[in-house]
């Protein structure tokens, strides 16, 4: 199979779940026998224009305007004009203005198309934006993929709320359970006696780390604990300046490094206000940490398998649910691997889109 792979941002480009979700599905189908090339932003102007790595075939554009945090490039849709010779297209993100031509694509052409859902909102701008966006265009491109991939049940209802027709596959994501196990060593980034709570995520206001700092400071006057926060963004500074010793940022971290990293922690906490199904709760369930979240209706049966939810915003929550889930975290990281042992395996979430994908061929 031919596949054209429409997304905004791929790993190692750009680090995060969505990014390295692009990466890894690519990766795998290629080591199937399958034609994969990845049409993509470029991110920095030192990267190619087209670059062949783990078996698949990288395509970048540069953005010509950047609208509301969404890079815009003529390049991408002048490729997408042209792209008659694949058998299927795979776009990421209804978000993206880049899977908004390849639907226009679908549109005017012959070539299939599916779209993964990685989340309905940004975490860039108000829910009230993405809501007019997903009752207009939105809506419009969902409408045009010949199959829709949902992470959840509870997902496939929120699309489906919003007049979606198209056919909608509920396809678990998955994590690399061989590299994300409690056992084996820990990060050395990590240096802290006492309880350690760890927030992944870009420091991006949707993902409302200001929470996760104020959080930890109001624990911080019951235990001993500290707050390690990996990832960064543009709130990074403002972070910097409101916390005290009890919060250490480390920046990026590669991708590599992560399962040492969970392993080297006791409660994950993502206090986001919008989430798809985030990678950071399945790679942390791996490791055979718990997980503290904010309480969002597609992802809050998941976290319970392993921790707590907590109403988005609430601080005093926040530190109830931290110190509940810290005194259970041996019986709550079991629970959560267990889950995702049974249910999330990132070798099915594969196998099942290629053959979602062919059937739409």
């Amino acid at each position: 199979m031919r596949i054209l792979r429409v997304a905004q941002k791929v790993y190692p480009d750009v680090k995060g779940g969505g990014a390295y979700h692009v990466h890894a599905m690519s990766r795998d189908q290629a080591e199937m026998g399958h034609e994969v090339t990845v049409l993509t932003i470029r991110q920095d102007s030192d990267l190619p224009h087209i670059e062949e790595r783990e078996g698949y075939t990288v395509v970048r554009f540069d953005p010509t305007v950047n609208l509301l945090g969404n890079d815009i490039s003529s390049g991408v849709a002048q490729y997408l004009a042209q792209a008659d010779d694949f058998d299927v297209m795979h776009a990421h993100s209804h978000l993206y203005f880049s899977t908004n031509l390849a639907a226009l694509k679908r549109r005017l052409g012959d070539v299939p198309l599916a779209i993964t859902n990685h989340g309905l909102y940004s975490q860039t701008a108000p829910e009230w934006v993405f809501d007019i966006y997903l009752q207009t265009v939105g809506r419009w491109t969902f409408n045009q993929a010949d199959v829709v991939f949902c992470y959840t049940e509870e997902d496939r209802t929120r699309v489906r709320d919003f007049s979606v027709d198209s056919r909608i596959e509920v396809v678990p994501n998955g994590v690399d359970t061989e590299r994300f196990t409690p056992a084996g060593p820990e990060s050395k980034l990590i240096n802290h006696d006492g309880p350690v709570v760890l927030f992944v995520g870009r420091l991006v206001d949707g993902k409302r780390p200001q929470d996760a700092v104020e959080a930890i400071w109001n624990l911080s006057c019951e235990m001993d604990v500290k707050l390690y926060m990996v990832g960064d963004g543009p709130m990074r500074d403002e972070l910097e300046m409101k916390a005290g010793s009890e919060v250490e940022f480390l920046g990026r971290v590669p991708y590599e490094e992560m399962p040492a990293v969970y392993r080297a922690g006791d409660v994950l906490m993502l206090p986001s206000r919008a989430e798809g199904l985030p990678r950071t709760v399945l790679e942390a369930f791996a490791a055979g940490m718990p997980v503290v979240s904010s309480e969002l209706e597609h992802t809050a049966p998941i976290v319970a398998k392993g921790g707590e939810t907590v109403n988005i915003g609430d601080i005093e929550g926040y530190v109830e649910a931290l110190t509940r889930v810290y005194e259970r975290r041996d019986e709550l990281g079991t629970a959560g691997k267990e889950s995702v042992t049974a249910q999330f395996q990132w070798g099915d979430t594969v196998a099942e889109t290629t053959k979602m994908l062919e059937s739409i061929r």
